[in-house]
């Protein structure tokens, strides 16, 4: 609806500027919304663009355009502004077209072509799975799941996926801290790691190893700790070398421990991500580039290419010919591939899917790690433009007003489940969301937790509660106010038969109402071009706003039977921008609180 007014508006002025100044009719014309509503439904600047080549005042032109602008039922007032702005202001029935467009289009309302129907993937959280998530992720979590959701909203095909580091050192540190925890259960000394996984999740699997299976993988301390170098000395030497007495003691068993750790924790984020209503259509195994040898591919088309060397034994990728600081190591001289190697590959494979975008979400620590990545691809002869990375600062937990350490190693963290237990689902998603992704969040428990107009995602799940309030006292048939479309939804340009009368709507807060709903189209593009899941959040906060006021200034269900199915047939409208847009970022809709 929106989109036809601009539209509309924007073919006015082209007939204004055909008559004013016909060498510019090829002049881009952009309408805005002011920030102010007294200034206006729209704006354009388009005499300040002209200014320059038609070498004369702005506001002198902007009046020659509205001397020329065609009379059009939709404005019921164009003025010139400032230095030569030209505002717009809408007739009132030209405002409540949003409401039938609503109605009309229902769940669909604001759904965008602008994707295209381009596939896009969408690769996030992707944890180690060294142990529970914590609030950290819960972010990218959040963030991750709002943008795959927005895009698809925007007329994307969205692939949601969690990259598995299921074949690096991590988790072999992860299986040594378990297998320790089990030796210990059989009177084992040695001493535990303290740069291993600490957290009381490793004891349960070890204590889970022990009873299923007994004394099998119970080995002699004096052999577990044989070569290892004092750890006081160096810490990450001696736990490689108990790694390596593991692997070496074990056998084939080794594997066994590896993958009931790695299966224990990647069922708990499975879980976890599911309880938050985080759902991916592939978790992609790093294991599987090395068993299926794209590892070694990738490595072999940089070397033909010309962009790896051999120093010291080890292999470099000429990173730094691509805008990295240094270049970096994709192969060791003991012949074991580096993380970035496999990261080349995944990024490979990704493309050989046939993306037609890629967005990577990464933690705002990984921001260095841009551009080897991208130098990679081009490396490869890819167009690195495919792909995006969004970077996510990491959320910071404030309990009593002290920070929580959130280090996985440590075993001192807070984690998701945890936090969604204290405040809630909703309250996670909405408040992750809140903020631009790679901008520093305070969590405030306090405030996510409260039952007031301070919590924003109380505020707006209040007023969606607020509207199905007042249609269930009515008690009414929904339908009749929204009436049925001629055709059919399979052809949403047909017209709304049997519709509510709009025609009582038009004091100030109704038309305001209008005027936010006829945004949230907008709202949703500008939203999956900057990959900014919190501008429908703020849409949120702004048409809940305006609810709240129309509500608490008017009566509903009045004796007027057309003015109150006018009113209800707005509020109908409400709930469903409400709805749609909380769908987006996750958050769920009560009809009553």
């Amino acid at each position: 609806m929106a989109t036809d007014i601009r539209s509309e508006l924007t073919a006015l002025l082209r007939a204004a500027l055909d008559s004013v100044a016909p060498d510019s009719r090829d002049s881009v014309i952009l309408l805005d919304r002011p920030k102010q509503a007294s200034h206006g439904d729209f704006a354009t600047n388009l005499a300040l663009q002209l200014a320059k080549p038609l070498k004369l005042n702005p506001r002198d032109i902007a009046g020659r355009l509205l001397a020329e602008l065609p009379k059009s039922p939709l404005v019921a007032k164009a003025e010139v502004a400032g230095a030569g702005f030209i505002n717009f202001t809408l007739a009132p029935a030209a405002k409540l077209q949003v409401v039938r467009a609503v109605l009309a289009q229902g769940a669909d309302f604001g759904r965008s072509a602008l994707g295209g129907g381009k596939k896009v993937q969408v690769e996030f959280v992707s944890a180690n799975p060294t142990g529970p998530l914590h609030v950290g992720h819960g972010r990218g979590a959040a963030y991750g799941a709002s943008l795959a959701s927005l895009l698809d909203f925007a007329g994307y095909q969205v692939t949601r996926e969690f990259y598995v580091n299921d074949a690096g050192r991590q988790m072999d540190i992860l299986a040594l801290s378990t297998w320790l925890r089990y030796l210990e259960l059989h009177g084992s000394t040695v001493p535990f790691p303290k740069n291993a996984y600490q957290g009381d999740y490793v004891r349960d699997m070890g204590r889970a190893i022990h009873k299923a299976h007994g004394t099998r993988y119970r080995r002699d301390t004096g052999a577990v700790m044989e070569g290892a170098p004092d750890a006081a000395t160096d810490a990450e030497a001696h736990l490689d070398a108990l790694i390596a007495n593991a692997k070496r003691l074990l056998g084939d068993d080794y594997a066994y421990v590896h993958n009931f750790a790695l299966t224990e924790q990647l069922g708990d984020s499975r879980e976890d991500l599911a309880e938050f209503g985080v759902h991916f259509d592939h978790w992609f195994s790093e294991k599987s580039l090395f068993d299926t040898g794209l590892v070694d591919k990738a490595i072999a088309l940089l070397e033909k290419n010309g962009h790896v060397y051999l120093q010291d034994g080890a292999k470099w990728f000429r990173s730094t010919e691509f805008g990295d600081e240094k270049d970096r190591v994709v192969q060791r001289e003991n012949g074991l591939y580096t993380y970035f190697a496999s990261d080349i590959a995944y990024h490979l494979n990704k493309y050989e899917r046939g993306f037609d975008r890629i967005v990577d979400i990464w933690g705002a620590d990984h921001h260095g790690y841009i551009p080897r990545v991208k130098g990679a691809l081009k490396a490869l002869g890819l167009d690195d433009d495919r792909l995006e990375v969004a970077l996510v600062q990491f959320a910071v937990l404030y309990r009593d007003g002290q920070k929580t350490s959130m280090s996985t190693r440590s075993g001192e963290f807070v984690t998701l489940r945890e936090l969604r237990g204290e405040v809630g689902n909703d309250a996670c998603r909405f408040f992750y969301v809140l903020r631009k992704s790679d901008q520093h969040l305070d969590f405030d428990l306090d405030l996510a937790k409260s039952q007031s107009n301070e919590n924003p995602v109380y505020y707006i799940q209040y007023a969606h509660a607020r509207v199905c309030s007042v249609l269930a006292q009515w008690g009414g048939d929904e339908t009749r106010l929204a009436g049925a479309l001629k055709g059919g939804r399979s052809h949403p340009e047909e017209v709304l038969l049997g519709c509510a009368d709009l025609a009582p709507l038009g004091n100030e807060r109704e038309l305001a109402l209008c005027a936010r709903l006829a945004e949230f189209p907008e709202a949703v593009e500008n939203a999956a071009r900057d990959h900014a899941p919190h501008l429908i959040a703020f849409y949120l906060k702004d048409l809940a706003g305006e609810f709240h006021s129309y509500y608490n200034a008017e009566r509903f269900l009045v004796d007027d039977g057309k003015l109150r199915d006018a009113r209800l047939a707005l509020c109908l409208a409400v709930r469903q921008a409400l709805r749609s847009g909380l769908a987006i970022i996750g958050v769920s809709a009560p009809e009553s609180m």
